[in-house]
């Protein structure tokens, strides 16, 4: 892998901790002879986030592209860092979250697990750090932790986009997009690697790969995990419903047992908080479950209110606005 360029995606939507996330990049160690480039996609109505990026770019030893995404749609953002990365021939890419910051030997350990494993995609861990208003039983459940689910086989279940390395060289990845109409409701990567591994691609795990994010008050919230649990509860049924109705109802039973089983639960340890919301999540996945298979909308949880396409017209380059450095 000597001499291959990286590049490390952040999408952005009104966060001004965006400049945090630049400058712990600013001590990344590089593996000989690679290089990187960062490409931050700013994702709301104007190029609001563009002064930060350009400020904290200019105290960082590897250079930064801001594109402006417009469109409160993330799919729309993650496309737009998978074009301009394509269009640069670069050969890998990473996503990183723009609350997020990652160790200096971050960068080492995804290129170190993508080249021990073969996998066309590798994740690494995501630790959450809580602030003072979330609960006991949230931080002891580490439940805003990200890692992958291991299947019986040790193959991973599925991706997520907020601390991967992906070899845009794979075939299992050529011409693989984001889908817009999951760029509001959330499982737009797991939907994405949903489709790398039909594709008979295969995702590894770099557990030094750490990278750390803040908890925001509003998320360290049950309601707003039980939102979310829900959104996963959908994405799940659209990626799994059966074509036909004996298969969808034979699915929904299964999900319906399983909440009557996470309402038991529940109730049996009401007076425990770390078990009870535990079993409360894991009902509100699979009521979500149930409510896709009956044909709900998916729920929006992120992007704020206002309007959002479900397509993008790629050929406008309407993205690509401005830069800092290339």
């Amino acid at each position: 892998m000597t001499g291959t360029r990286i590049a490390i995606g952040i999408c952005t939507f009104r966060r001004p901790g965006i400049a945090a996330t630049l400058a712990s990049l600013g001590a990344l160690r590089w593996p000989e002879g690679m290089s990187g480039l960062v490409i931050v996609a700013d994702n709301d109505e104007t190029p609001s986030a563009r002064e930060t990026v350009h400020a904290a770019a200019k105290g960082l030893p590897l250079p930064v592209c801001y594109l402006h995404a417009p469109a409160r749609n993330i799919s729309v953002a993650r496309n737009a860092i998978l074009e301009a990365a394509g269009a640069r021939g670069l050969e890998r890419l990473a996503f990183l979250d723009d609350d997020e910051m990652v160790e200096p030997g971050w960068i080492e350990a995804l290129t170190e697990a993508l080249a021990r494993t073969g996998a066309e995609a590798v994740l690494g861990p995501v630790r959450a750090e809580h602030g003072a208003e979330a609960p006991a039983w949230m931080r002891e459940s580490a439940i805003h932790d990200t890692r992958p689910t291991f299947l019986p086989d040790g193959s991973i279940k599925s991706g997520y986009s907020c601390n991967v390395l992906m070899d845009l060289t794979a075939p299992a990845l050529e011409g693989l997009r984001f889908d817009p109409e999951r760029g509001r409701s959330g499982g737009e990567d797991t939907a994405f690697f949903e489709a790398m591994l039909r594709r008979g691609g295969r995702l590894g795990f770099a557990p030094d790969a750490l990278v750390r994010e803040t908890v925001p008050a509003d998320r360290a919230r049950l309601g707003w995990l039980l939102r979310r649990r829900f959104r996963m509860g959908q994405t799940h049924a659209s990626l799994i419903a059966g074509p036909g109705r004996a298969q969808r109802a034979k699915q929904a039973l299964v999900a319906l047992s399983k909440v009557a089983a996470c309402s038991g639960m529940a109730l049996a340890a009401v007076h425990d908080p770390l078990r009870r919301n535990n079993a409360l999540l894991r009902g509100a996945l699979h009521v979500g479950t149930l409510s896709a298979l009956f044909g709900a909308r998916p729920i929006t949880i992120y992007g704020g209110t206002g309007p959002a396409p479900s397509t993008f017209d790629s050929k406008t380059d309407s993205y690509l606005v401005s830069r800092s450095r290339t």
